[in-house]
């Protein structure tokens, strides 16, 4: 791995010399990666059409304006986010001034993931590049069409010492892990963020883990289920339901239920009146593999709707299943469209079946009662929460986007991808015009000065 070793060195020397420390050095990479973006928009939603069959309104408003919408963001506050920020400093010091100053962290790595390739290896990069660092991307091989595009844009906008791009699969992210990076973040699986977290270790390098789970959405009797149905359905088959916070399973009072799926299969007419296997707005599942394991799901569980599917076009519908806790589609996370639909008693009885699961990334509740909302928001642990809508969290720069427990840690967006990719110095400066000997030994007989003298300045 010779290659990959020189683009490591070469961002090393490249943070070294730092070529991405300044104020107006970091603008211009930002504003250089938004370049990339706009100037390569349609190669870039082509490549994303051919991974995964992705509308160009989906890939524009999931993947390049969102990025893009990002960018400028960050330009607006970087320079805010970069200013040192004076703190107090105790009196025993004086004469002194305390400061914390943002500084960036070294090299880092970006691993992404396929649902979403462009956009969840691009938008952490803002955040590294606006924090003054530079980085390695890895994409997905599992998207080897977006993957060939990321390596063949990057070395055109940047130097070798600001980005680089490491292609392949397993061996190549191996090499990558052996490297001392000063901060890794990857979105993908728990069992490969596991794996990443060892590797880590090695070289006590933090490391950012955006990863899944089952996210739960509990729908109340108290409804306007069509309206409902029209949010649920759009967050659940976006990106034809392969995607990391779309809702994993729905938990409905059981006189509500057969009106909820009436409603869901009414929605979903509406969006794909011809069908969707015909429509231009429902993309397909990345490979085979995936294919096969949601095809898997469908065991065990009444289908209420869908469950048409073509493995030569690896179509498959948007699935609606009446399912149990002890349903297959129930063990993990799903991450296609199929969305298991279980009855439960009342409110108490859902909050119980999401409690005693894994913390999940994101969780969903519908209902026009405030108090069972506020119940809902305080009562279930999950990276994000979005109450009456779907996914939709994820678009707002002032929410932090992370997971907690099996979902992940460190978050990310706006700010908090500035601050991910940071180290916050602290710094006091004495003046040296005055100089108390106390300090200093032989201490015999000072101990009691010492502490009134702590117990007067508080």
């Amino acid at each position: 791995m010779e290659a990959t070793e020189k683009k490591y060195a070469a961002l090393t020397q490249g943070f070294v010399d730092r070529l991405n420390h300044s104020y107006d050095s970091r603008r211009d990479h930002l504003l250089t990666l938004r370049k990339l973006i706009l100037e390569n928009e349609n190669k870039i939603l082509e490549a994303l059409e051919e991974d995964l069959g992705k509308s160009r309104f989906e890939g524009v408003i999931s993947e390049t304006l969102f990025l893009v919408k990002e960018i400028d963001f960050s330009l607006k506050k970087l320079k805010k986010w970069m200013k040192k920020k004076r703190v107090s400093t105790p009196f025993l010091q004086f004469p002194a001034r305390s400061f914390i100053v943002p500084e960036p962290v070294g090299v880092v790595l970006i691993i992404s993931p396929w649902n979403y390739p462009f956009q969840l290896l691009i938008s952490p990069l803002i955040g590294a590049l606006a924090a003054g660092n530079t980085a390695i991307l890895k994409p997905s091989e599992v998207a080897p069409a977006v993957s060939s595009v990321i390596a063949e844009l990057v070395p055109k906008y940047f130097s070798e010492g600001i980005v680089g791009v490491v292609e392949g699969a397993i061996a190549e992210t191996q090499a990558l892990l052996d490297l001392p990076f000063q901060h890794i973040f990857y979105t993908g699986n728990s069992h490969v963020g596991r794996i990443i977290m060892e590797k880590a270790a090695k070289h006590l390098c933090p490391v950012t883990l955006e990863l899944g789970g089952k996210s739960p959405c509990f729908v109340d009797k108290d409804n306007d289920l069509q309206l409902v149905a029209r949010r649920l359905m759009w967050g659940k088959f976006f990106n034809t339901g392969q995607t990391c916070v779309a809702p994993d399973y729905v938990l409905v009072e059981e006189e509500t239920q057969a009106a909820l799926i009436e409603a869901m299969k009414k929605a979903l007419a509406e969006f794909f009146p011809f069908g969707a296997k015909d429509s231009p707005d429902y993309g397909k599942i990345i490979n085979e593999r995936h294919f096969n394991r949601l095809e898997s799901y469908l065991e065990e569980s009444e289908i209420e709707y869908g469950g048409e599917r073509d493995k030569s076009k690896l179509y498959f519908s948007p699935t609606l299943l009446k399912a149990t806790e002890s349903s297959k589609s129930m063990k993990e996370e799903i991450f296609g469209p199929i969305l298991p639909i279980i009855k439960v008693k009342n409110f108490d009885e859902a909050l119980s079946f999401i409690r005693r699961r894994p913390h999940p990334l994101a969780a969903y509740a519908f209902s026009r009662n405030g108090k069972l909302l506020n119940r809902f928001c305080d009562e279930v642990t999950a990276g994000g929460m979005c109450l009456n809508d779907s996914l939709v969290h994820l678009t707002s720069e002032t929410l932090p986007f992370g997971g907690v427990g099996e979902s992940g840690m460190g978050a990310y967006h706006g700010k908090k991808s500035f601050d991910i990719f940071t180290h916050y110095k602290s710094v006091m400066k004495r003046g040296l015009f005055i100089d108390l000997p106390v300090r200093y030994p032989p201490y015999k007989g000072k101990e009691n000065l010492i502490r009134r003298l702590l117990n007067w300045l508080g």
